[in-house]
């Protein structure tokens, strides 16, 4: 191999990146744009996305902020267009818009947070997947950010881990269904103190030393959205042209 570099530049290809504004979304939109990607940002916050994009532009790269809902399969077709019609192509696929800020035992919880939790981390994950399957190019890469809690018992986080665990399924499912023309991966962050992450602990910054002490993790620390950003750019790049149906722990340890 004569230029290693070659296999995680994402020079020529487009990518859209939900729940871009800020924590995750943020650190997985500006590393593919720095390996060479145009990245669409999207998320319902404008003015965050707006700043990610003029971020990236500031550095050199290539980014517009596009509104929008992923609930609402609508704005999810028009995602796909605007990417299409800034860019000229649609490569990669990013679903990482979800999360829940609520607490609560499944027998208590309300329906009508069973419902947005559902209709926000699954099935706008199926759709976000279906709209992006009939956009993508040859060769295209849908990844989909699910949760260590769907492979673990979180108190108060069932319905959100009963979510994400149907992410994972529906990961290994596309990668089956649309291959080999598109891969899908996966990929489950552990601890990231992002806003909605610290919201739905109830942490404040102040808790963090204690919980990283507490978690043991043999990484040392707990993680942060580059991190995640850098698992993407693998998932995404020719390095893992071999990769899909997978669902990767990105979490500092076991």
């Amino acid at each position: 191999m004569k230029n290693v570099h070659a296999l995680y530049s994402l020079e020529g290809d487009v990518a859209v990146v939900t729940g871009a504004g800020r924590g995750i979304g943020e650190g997985i939109a500006k590393v593919l744009a720095a390996a060479g990607a145009a990245v669409v940002c999207a998320a319902r916050r404008e003015a965050e996305i707006e700043r990610v994009a003029e971020e990236i532009r500031a550095d050199g790269g290539k980014a517009i902020a596009v509104p929008t809902d992923v609930t609402d399969s609508q704005q999810l077709h028009a995602l796909a267009d605007a990417a299409i019609d800034t860019f000229g192509s649609l490569n990669i696929w990013v679903n990482n818009a979800g999360g829940s800020p609520v607490q609560m035992p499944l027998a208590e919880l309300p329906e009508s947070e069973w419902q947005a939790t559902i209709a926000l981390n699954l099935t706008a994950v199926w759709q976000g997947c279906t709209i992006a399957s009939k956009r993508l190019a040859e060769g295209g890469r849908i990844i989909n950010i699910s949760s260590l809690a769907a492979e673990m018992i979180v108190p108060g986080s069932g319905h959100y881990a009963a979510a994400k665990a149907g992410v994972n399924v529906l990961t290994r499912n596309f990668a089956q269904e649309l291959g080999p023309r598109i891969r899908v991966n996966g990929i489950m962050p552990g601890m990231v103190p992002t806003e909605i992450a610290m919201k739905a602990m109830r942490l404040t910054d102040d808790d963090l030393p204690k919980l990283e002490k507490m978690l043991r993790l043999p990484a040392g620390r707990l993680g942060t959205p580059e991190d995640l950003g850098a698992a993407a750019l693998f998932l995404a790049s020719r390095g893992a042209a071999w990769v899909t149906g997978q669902v990767i722990q990105v979490s500092g340890g076991p």
